[in-house]
C-alpha cells in the first residue's frame, strides 16, 4: 500500500469540503478503496498506485474548479469526480469565458463579477492587448472595480506573481489633521476603496493570507519610488491626484513582464490649486504610444444608484 500527500493550501477548505464535510463523504465514498485523511491544508492518500493515480488527476481537477470559482456544489463535485477527466473545465475553456467579458472572475460563493456596461468590457479588451491601460471616467462607472477585477484574475489564473495596488494619499477637500496609530493605521483610510473591491472578489482568509505574504500589496503612491515592478499586476488608483512627476516615476516602475492600470476621474482633483494634475498630462503626451490603451468611461457606464448619473449630470461632470 502507497502513500500520497496532496497540498489544498491554495483553496478555501470550507468550500473544497462542503457543510458539515459533505463534499469529502461523497469523495470517500466514491473512492472506497482508499483510505483519506485529510489534515489542515493536506490530504493524505493510502492505496494501490492505480486507484491512487485516478484520485490525484480528478482531485487536482476538483482544486482547480474550487480555486477558480470559489464555489462547489453537490451536481459539480459528481461531474468532476464520476466524468472523465477531459470533461471539466480546462483552463482554456475558463481563459474563454473570462476573456468574452460575460465573467471576469468568480468571488466568494460564486459570486460573478461582470464587466456590465459596453465600456467595462472595452478595458477587458484592452489590458488583453496592451500592457498599459488608461481608465478615465466619473465617479461609479466601476474603473476602480472592474481594474482590480482584471488583477484578481491575472493572479488566480497565475499570469502574474502579484497584484499592487497604489493610490497618492491626497486628503479629498478636507484637513483631516493628526491620525493616530502606526503607519499602515494612517494610510489605510486612503486605501479602503481598494480593499472593498477586493473583498469583494477573495474569501476573507485567504484575503488576509495574500496580504501577510505580500501576495497582494496595498500602499500610498510615494512608497513605489525607487522600485522596479516585474511579475505584477498594478494598479494606480485616482490618478488625477498624483502630480506630474509622480505619475512619471509610477509608470517607470514597469519591469518586462507586468501590467498596469491607471485609474482616474479629471473632473474630481483634490490637489492644491496651484498644482498640475500629472493625469492631464499623461492622457495628453502618452495617446499615440503602441502599447499604452485609454478608455473613456461615460454616464453610461455608472452602475452605482440610479440617482448617482443624475447628480454627475446636475453638477456637470456627463452630459
Amino acid at each position: 500500500m502507497n502513500e500520497l500527500k496532496l497540498s489544498i493550501e491554495n483553496v478555501n477548505p470550507a468550500v473544497l469540503w462542503g457543510p458539515n464535510n459533505d463534499h469529502f463523504e461523497i469523495i470517500k465514498k466514491q473512492y472506497p478503496k482508499l483510505k483519506i485523511v485529510a489534515r489542515g491544508s493536506e490530504v493524505k492518500v493510502l492505496g494501490d498506485d492505480h486507484e491512487l493515480n485516478v484520485f490525484q488527476e480528478k482531485f487536482s481537477h476538483l482544486l482547480s474548479h474550487v480555486e477558480k470559482f470559489e464555489n462547489l456544489n453537490i451536481t459539480d463535485l459528481e461531474r468532476i469526480l464520476g466524468s472523465k477527466a477531459t470533461t471539466a473545465p480546462s483552463a482554456e475553456q475558463v481563459t474563454d469565458k473570462f476573456a468574452s467579458g460575460e465573467v471576469i472572475v468568480f468571488g466568494p460563493n460564486g459570486v460573478m463579477v461582470k464587466a456590465r456596461t459596453a465600456n467595462q468590457r472595452k478595458m477587458v479588451d484592452s489590458i488583453n492587448k496592451s500592457d498599459i491601460l488608461f481608465a478615465i471616467g466619473p465617479a461609479g462607472t466601476g474603473k476602480t472595480y472592474t481594474a482590480v477585477a482584471l488583477a484578481v484574475r491575472a493572479l488566480k489564473n497565475k499570469e502574474i506573481k502579484r497584484i499592487i495596488l497604489t493610490r497618492p494619499a491626497v486628503e479629498a477637500g478636507e484637513n483631516l489633521g493628526f491620525l493616530p496609530g502606526d503607519l499602515k493605521e494612517k494610510i489605510d483610510p486612503y486605501l479602503r476603496p481598494l480593499y472593498d473591491a477586493l473583498d469583494d472578489m477573495i474569501p476573507a482568509e485567504k484575503l488576509k493570507f495574500y496580504l501577510e505574504n505580500r501576495t497582494i500589496e496595498i500602499a500610498p503612491l510615494a512608497f513605489m519610488r525607487g522600485r522596479t515592478l516585474d511579475n505584477c499586476f498594478v494598479i494606480l488608483d485616482e490618478a488625477q491626484n498624483a502630480t506630474d512627476m509622480q505619475l512619471k516615476m509610477f509608470l517607470t516602475r514597469m519591469g518586462p513582464s507586468a501590467k498596469f492600470i491607471v485609474t482616474g476621474d479629471v473632473t474630481q482633483i483634490d490637489l492644491p490649486k496651484k498644482q498640475q494634475s500629472g493625469l492631464h498630462t499623461a492622457l495628453r503626451i502618452l495617446t499615440d504610444i503602441k502599447g499604452i490603451e485609454i478608455v473613456y468611461l461615460s454616464g453610461e457606464d455608472v452602475v452605482r444608484h440610479k440617482l448617482v448619473r443624475k447628480i454627475l449630470a446636475a453638477y456637470g461632470d456627463i452630459q
